[in-house]
């Protein structure tokens, strides 16, 4: 879709709904305010990148998972993972239920994974800057190769960046977009902006489509990079404003029905 075909009363409704929805209100309900709760960069990179593995299904039973992890780790998510203090929590022989598909030994795995990254790199920001070369493309593709490498074997990340990435690609959002009350811009210095791709699941999927924003019925990479494209049009330079435009046209729905 290029920006000639966009109407000019849905890119006033979008920017409206990003500007009413991206304030510092809207974290007391997403799990990007756990990054905002702790202190240290490197700490708020580790709990914004546990807590974007977890933010799948409802709210309501993610957010206390993602609670109990920081409060089990004193709050310094990122000492806790280096000094293996995961593992007092998330024995690796587990088969008890942690939440939803992940099982605890499976926590372990992703854990054992991230502790592996920090000690060869000394933060996943250290180790997607050698790659990503500005990409956040790349930059996605990265950290899904460098755990589908890990000879600890999770299903937290995914393994192949064809998939949508969602929740890697909003850890990603949260990373690189600056001057926001949501968004930390820990990576701003390394990772463009404007190459940001749009979290896509089947929720934002279904507005978009309702929007007439994209057609396809699939959650995908090339289906996330074609709605990212759309929105560079309504956002230029800032594409993942479009994040909170249509979180924001999505409650609003709500109340209408």
């Amino acid at each position: 879709m290029s920006a000639m075909r966009i109407d000019a009363s849905l890119k006033r409704l979008l920017v409206k709904y990003a500007d009413q929805y991206e304030t510092s209100e809207f974290l007391s309900e997403d799990p990007s305010r756990f990054m905002h709760e702790v202190s240290g960069d490197l700490n708020r990179e580790a709990v914004a990148f546990v807590a974007s593995g977890l933010s799948y299904g409802s709210r309501k039973q993610f957010m206390p998972k993602i609670a109990q992890i920081v409060e089990w780790a004193d709050g310094d998510v990122d000492s806790w993972i280096r000094r293996g203090g995961f593992s007092r929590f998330f024995p690796s022989d587990s088969l008890s239920p942690f939440y939803r598909f992940y099982k605890v030994g499976e926590m372990h795995s992703f854990f054992a994974a991230y502790q592996e990254l920090m000690l060869a790199h000394g933060s996943l920001g250290e180790a997607v800057a050698k790659v990503a070369r500005g990409d956040a493309l790349k930059a996605i593709k990265e950290i899904c190769r460098l755990f589908s490498s890990s000879k600890f074997s999770s299903p937290v990340i995914p393994a192949s960046s064809r998939s949508a990435c969602k929740r890697v690609a909003m850890f990603m959002r949260w990373m690189v977009r600056d001057s926001s009350p949501v968004d930390l811009g820990l990576w701003a210095d390394f990772i463009a902006k404007d190459s940001l791709v749009m979290p896509l699941d089947v929720h934002v999927l279904n507005e978009s489509k309702r929007l007439g924003l994209m057609k396809s019925s699939i959650a995908t990479m090339a289906a996330a990079c074609s709605l990212t494209d759309v929105m560079r049009h309504i956002f230029p330079g800032d594409p993942l404003k479009g994040d909170f435009a249509l979180f924001g046209y999505g409650v609003n729905q709500k109340k209408e029905i």
